[in-house]
């Protein structure tokens, strides 16, 4: 009898073949800026923890106090009976913080987008997307059953030419990363925004790596830009934040129009409550502390700096999340291993998730870092200049 799971081998000998078969890496202990990986002490700067909160002792006591006082599991969705005092209140934290109506918290940033996006269109309307939007704003589209418009990266023009020359739909809907995640560059919203009001176009931005991290009081790419909202905010609990879940603000009515459509939300258990708890404590911390903005970006000019004076490709990169352009997949995995046998933990982001030949290191700083851990990095990759270049 043959094997209907055979062709699983085939394939996982045609990614190693091709420097694209990917392996997991257990880190021991808690998220920081130096980890335990496999026994070795490794200084990591690929993580998304942009502000250092992953560990801050006010997320832990938090989280805690919320295990204590509510359990552990929600045991249900949140309209069966999943829905618990730290949802609310986290929700409520949320929109009195980004200045919205109201707040919908889900079990990820990814979920958020795969419910919200089939629950404002389907077929009839048309979908319009930056060509570099994460995957998950992709598959939230196919899966509406919309008609998919794509348009150059942060090219406003031919933007402006789609919605010009696709008028015969129901709904049209704009989504944009507001800080792209593996380029790190920045979505121009204030034009995407004049040109969903000029053609009545829904606009929805996914700012998952500008929430905590950017803006004058961490509002994210909305204060970066100075906008006081757009019609859908999607955002992470789980990056700058140091928590876990993912949330969409806007309007109360958007909020209930969701609970009611949204199948993301709808056929999902309820985030666990500790993680509400300690989102709750992350976004108390951000408001009251704008020193760790001002290190985050202390460290993110420093690397920046001294990697472009090392001659690397930075690839335009506008915030704290920096891509070091290596080109070839094979070659970025062997400047990762490099790396790492130097005490650097930077991963390689090959295909599917670049483009080809646009396999790169997503270097990432965070507020936590300190002067000798920059200073190694930069040691670290002054090294790989020697060795492959």
């Amino acid at each position: 009898m043959s094997d209907p799971l055979a062709f699983i081998d085939d394939e996982l000998r045609d990614l190693e073949g091709r420097g694209l078969r990917r392996r997991l890496r257990a880190v021991q202990g808690p998220q920081g800026p130096r980890v335990t990986v496999e026994g070795r002490a490794l200084r990591l700067f690929c993580s998304n923890d942009y502000l250092g909160l992953a560990n801050h002792p006010a997320l832990i006591a938090a989280a805690k106090e919320a295990v204590e006082r509510y359990g552990y599991g929600t045991g249900a969705s949140r309209l069966v009976s999943g829905t618990m005092e730290a949802h609310v209140a986290l929700e409520g934290r949320l929109a009195g913080f980004l200045g919205t109506g109201a707040a919908l918290v889900f079990p990820s940033g990814y979920a958020a987008n795969v419910g919200v996006i089939p629950a404002l269109v389907g077929q009839g309307d048309a979908v319009i997307l930056d060509r570099l939007n994460h995957a998950s704003i992709v598959d939230g589209a196919r899966l509406s059953g919309a008609k998919l418009l794509v348009y150059p990266h942060r090219d406003v023009e031919r933007l402006r030419e789609v919605l010009g020359r696709h008028t015969a739909f129901r709904r049209r809907l704009i989504v944009t990363d507001g800080v792209f995640s593996v380029d790190g560059d920045i979505a121009p919203l204030r034009e995407i925004q004049a040109l969903a009001r000029q053609h009545n176009a829904i606009l929805m931005v996914d700012d998952a790596h500008g929430t905590g991290a950017l803006g004058e009081r961490g509002l994210g790419t909305l204060e970066h830009h100075g906008l006081e909202g757009v019609d859908v905010l999607m955002g992470s609990l789980s990056k700058a934040l140091g928590a876990s879940g993912g949330f969409i603000a806007g309007g109360r009515g958007l909020i209930d129009y969701l609970i009611n459509r949204s199948r993301g939300f709808i056929f999902t258990t309820a985030l666990p409550p500790d993680a509400c708890a300690a989102a709750a404590a992350a976004l108390d911390l951000v408001a009251s502390q704008p020193e760790l903005r001002a290190r985050l970006w202390k460290n993110v000019g420093q690397a920046k700096r001294g990697l472009l004076a090392m001659g690397f490709d930075l690839m335009g990169s506008e915030t704290q999340i920096i891509p070091v352009r290596i080109g070839d997949a094979k070659r970025a995995v062997e400047v990762s291993d490099f790396l790492h046998e130097r005490g650097i933990f930077l991963s390689a982001i090959r295909p599917p998730t670049v483009p080809e030949g646009e396999s790169r290191l997503r270097l990432t700083v965070t507020a936590a870092h300190d002067e000798e851990d920059i200073v190694c990095l930069l040691g670290a990759m002054k090294d790989v200049q020697r060795h492959f270049y």
